[in-house]
């Protein structure tokens, strides 16, 4: 898969592991167009890389899905890749659990429905090109549950299956289904300062784009190669320490 002359659909494209994405892929000479709920984040996406184009629209929202693929076809016709990566992850301490479902539901909306349904409303549009891909960013958390992140863990498993699935019924046809498992990387992904421990993005991003034109399906670095490469019971270990980690921070235990 040549990331060259392509056009680049990324949602949640303006922040982040999205934005530094959109960035490189944009230096390898490809068109990029990045989708983003807030205008705030557009505004500033623009301002920084002015070859950009944007989108604006809420993916929590399936009308708002169904209308976003509507303006590709009308502003960015030519599109052949098209990158998930939108995602919204909260601490939520179960005990706790006490809001209206929808608090809930946005989380689910978001990292796990949009990627199902824009990956189908796309469909047609990516087999009509003669070599296309569809790109889902789920998270090193599908290997090693976060029990502090319930509904991200939750979504980004659901995103998985769907991606291992769809990658299967589409494997005679010219659309490559990746997956990207990033690891903690430092982001403001859960809030400013949650992910200050993880890699640096500018390490993680060209691991990222060199695994993809590899045609390395499952795509992993630091941690999450280690865990998508270790055994069941390396990895049931690796949970149980994390959670220790965890469950005392009071952060969550209010959460």
């Amino acid at each position: 898969m040549e990331l060259v002359n392509k056009h680049v659909v990324i949602t949640g494209g303006t922040t982040g592991i999205g934005f530094n994405l959109a960035k490189k892929l944009l230096e390898a000479g490809n068109e990029v167009l990045v989708v983003d709920y807030s205008e705030k984040n557009i505004k500033e996406a623009l301002e920084s890389a002015p070859a950009l184009k944007a989108i604006q629209a809420d993916l929590s929202n399936a009308e708002e899905r169904v209308k976003l693929v509507g303006k590709l076809e009308e502003e960015f016709p030519e599109y052949d890749v098209f990158i998930n990566n939108a995602g919204i992850q909260r601490w939520i301490n179960l005990k706790n659990a006490d809001k209206d479902w929808s608090f809930y539901h946005q989380e689910l909306a978001i990292n796990f429905e949009a990627p199902m349904h824009l990956s189908i409303l796309v469909m047609n549009h990516l087999l009509a090109k003669k070599e296309a891909a569809i790109i889902n960013v789920s998270s090193g958390l599908v290997i090693t549950p976060g029990a502090w992140v319930p509904f991200y863990t939750s979504g980004k498993t659901g995103l998985h299956g769907f991606t291992e699935t769809l990658r299967l019924q589409l494997q005679d046809t010219a659309v490559k289904i990746f997956e990207i498992f990033p690891p903690a990387v430092n982001t403001e992904l859960g809030g400013s300062s949650e992910h200050s421990y993880g890699v640096a993005v500018n390490e993680f991003i060209p691991a990222v784009v060199a695994q993809i034109e590899d045609d390395q399906f499952h795509i992993t670095y630091g941690t999450s190669e280690e865990q998508f490469n270790a055994t069941k019971e390396f990895n049931q270990q690796a949970t149980q320490n994390t959670w220790d980690m965890f469950k005392e921070n009071p952060t969550f235990l209010n959460a």
